[in-house]
């Protein structure tokens, strides 16, 4: 007899929802009404629950507003089935991306938080609000006849980086009534993560953002003709800046902005650029500055070709809206990496840079940054520079330190803010010469707080003279705190670039990582010149798999105090920091496939003590794996020490030998015994 199939009962699960919303005399709207213009159009542009272009439909949807004025968007999908309610992954989150970051389209189309979910991060990718509330009914009837119902209520924000958190049981909607609203979002607000899920969200999050970076680099690559190198480097950079915008002040642009218009003056280049530009007025970035990133975007956004029209689009329409579409959400609700280091990690095989060049310009590892910022201890009232920036994730990681070195230390709101906006404005000196990816830095230190204002494009080597870069042009930058990863095709394996940083310092801490060949012969002359100047206080010898694609590169880190010449019996610290506690599974993919799996966040702090205080704050290292002794500041060759071994026999080593030969002696007795039984026939 063949088995009938369970008839769905959506119908009733949202005539009873919607009743009750009735009786609460909540203004909600149905699957076809409008609810607002910018709720409308992100619903309409996110892909759909089965993969297409747009066309979300939430079941219910209103706006309510609590005691503080603030807006929250309802959004309500039903379902008619016994165990369609919600899917969840092995984490207790609702799944509806895989491991690949691809979507889930069967968990988003058949249960019902999973696709109230998915229309949250429609408006969180696309709108202004950061904050929505997502619930999915579904209910059955029992073999009585009687409706059995059952509802998730769920917060999505950026806070909870769009993932969800469930609020609490509920078995009807009475909490959106307006006199238990306020007390509804009270308990949303009280909704707290564990260090350790925002940890697992982030490190989920940092995934996502790896898998759709490839998306956006295939696409382009593959689909997009006639664009240069560079171009395709600061197209993603115009996209993402235009599109940031400044709450009551710019919008940010919109894919329908574009128009595709052939009009002089209004094509999608010159709507872009204006944005681009209204924009960084308000950043109050120094006026020269600000020029000098306009004409360099616009020397692309305004080229005939990319603007030119086929089939009703530009191609400048048309990459903007890939961007848009891959990134937006990232960028969108707050962002905890260094986003556009990924981005250029991804996008470097674009530039044309020979096999140095792109050993040069590798991401260096955020948790990297945060030791070298450490090991330089910089604090919120340090001056850091760094003479070879890149994407500018050292930069990043120096200010993020001294603003929450300066919320510990600041105790008053106002003079807190002050001094945020002095250090992002003051504090901060970085120098990239190569023009494609002194644009990532800018956008890098916008998208991360602003520390843009004194990023320069300059020749570190011949162009700077340790001045500001603008506004106070005049004045010598204080740096007391230098923090590199040198490009280790330069002189001295990039160590040229340290001596001419420290000779410009009068007093602070150096940290910086480098090729270890460095320190043992290849930049001897350097080394020797450093060290009549500063003190070596420690070397540090780095995993070999640390850095994506330079799994075959051993890297040091040298930490300087300056302004002090090294003595030949001062203590250096040499660390053999090989075993870091993290596993990474794919060398080239290290930042992606990167576990803590022996204590890595501990054996860090732990780098960072043993260099300040000395050998009582080994723990999770050995003995072996540190070791105080000195170096010869006349040699220059000799900064790559590891604990000597010693050589000596003792009696337990006397023993063991012994008791081996035996045991080996023994074995072979009754292998030949053995033997000859076998000879015997027995």
């Amino acid at each position: 007899m063949a088995k009938t199939s369970t008839q769905s009962i959506e119908p009733v699960i949202a005539d009873l929802a919607n009743g009750w919303m009735k009786s609460y005399g909540l203004d909600y709207k149905l699957e076809q009404e409008s609810l607002n213009t910018e709720i409308d159009k992100a619903l309409n542009e996110y892909y759909s629950k089965s993969g297409g272009d747009g066309g979300n439909r939430p079941d219910a949807k209103l706006l309510l507003q609590d005691k503080s004025l603030n807006f929250y968007p309802i959004l309500i999908e039903y379902k008619g089935y016994r165990d369609k309610l919600e899917k969840l992954n092995d984490n207790g989150q609702v799944e509806n991306r895989n491991s690949k970051n691809e979507p889930i389209y069967k968990n988003i189309n058949s249960y019902a938080v999973n696709g109230a979910i998915h229309y949250a991060n429609a408006l969180l990718h696309y709108t202004s609000y950061t904050d929505i509330i997502s619930i999915g009914m579904t209910g059955y009837k029992d073999e009585n006849g009687n409706v059995v119902h059952s509802i998730g209520v769920y917060y999505v924000s950026k806070d909870n980086l769009g993932i969800g958190q469930k609020v609490d049981e509920y078995t009807d909607l009475s909490f959106l009534k307006k006199e238990n609203f306020d007390e509804f979002i009270q308990k949303v607000k009280n909704l707290k993560l564990s260090q350790e899920e925002l940890e697992k969200l982030k490190e989920k999050r940092e995934k996502e953002i790896d898998a759709s970076l490839v998306k956006l680099n295939n696409d382009i690559y593959q689909n997009e003709k006639g664009l240069g190198e560079n171009d395709r480097v600061y197209l993603v950079a115009a996209s993402i800046i235009a599109t940031l915008g400044i709450p009551g002040k710019v919008a940010p642009l919109e894919k329908t902005d574009l128009k595709s218009s052939t009009e002089e003056g209004n094509k999608d280049g010159d709507i872009m650029v204006r944005k681009i530009r209204a924009f960084l007025n308000e950043k109050k970035l120094p006026e020269e500055k600000k020029e000098l990133i306009i004409r360099t975007l616009q020397n692309t956004l305004t080229t005939d070709n990319i603007n030119k029209v086929d089939n009703g689009e530009s191609q400048l329409k048309r990459v903007f809206s890939k961007i848009v579409d891959d990134l937006g959400i990232y960028y969108k609700i707050g962002l905890t990496t260094d986003f556009t280091g990924k981005l250029f990690n991804e996008m470097y095989s674009w530039l044309g840079f020979t096999q140095d060049k792109l050993n040069d310009v590798v991401l260096t590892p955020s948790y990297v940054a945060n030791l070298l910022v450490k090991l330089a201890r910089v604090n919120y009232k340090s001056y850091v520079w760094d003479f070879a920036t890149g994407s500018a994730g050292l930069l990043v990681a120096a200010m993020n330190e001294m603003l929450i070195d300066a919320k510990r230390n600041v105790k008053s709101p106002e003079q807190l803010a002050i001094i945020s906006a002095d250090i992002k404005a003051n504090h901060l000196l970085g120098l990239e010469i190569l023009s494609s990816v002194y644009m990532l830095a800018i956008l890098n230190m916008i998208l991360m707080g602003d520390g843009s204002s004194n990023i320069l494009n300059k020749d570190s080597l011949r162009d700077f003279d340790g001045n500001y870069g603008f506004g106070k042009t005049d004045e010598k930058f204080p740096a007391d705190a230098f923090i590199l990863n040198p490009p280790y095709s330069a002189a001295g394996n990039g160590m040229i670039f340290v001596e001419k940083a420290l000779s410009m310092m009068e007093k602070g801490y150096a940290a910086i990582i480098i090729q270890n060949s460095a320190g043992s012969g290849k930049a001897v002359d350097y080394n020797k010149r450093i060290l009549e100047h500063n003190t070596l206080l420690a070397s540090i010898k780095m995993p070999l798999d640390l850095f994506v694609g330079k799994s075959s590169v051993q890297t040091n880190i040298y930490v300087f105090r300056v302004g002090e010449a090294h003595q030949n019996d001062d203590v250096v610290k040499f660390i053999d920091f090989s075993n870091d506690g993290y596993t990474r599974t794919n060398r080239k993919k290290s930042t992606s496939n990167l576990k803590d799996t022996d204590h890595a966040k501990e054996r860090y702090q732990e780098v960072v003590d043993l260099v300040r205080f000395g050998k009582s704050k080994l723990k999770y290292l050995s003995e072996k794996d540190y070791y105080e002794g000195t170096i010869d500041a006349k040699n220059g060759a000799d900064w790559n020490q590891s604990a000597p071994v010693d050589m000596k026999p003792t009696l337990n080593d006397l023993k063991k030998t012994v008791s081996d030969y035996l045991a080996w002696d023994v074995s072979n007795l009754i292998k030949m015994q053995m033997s000859e039984n076998e000879c015997l026939g027995k």
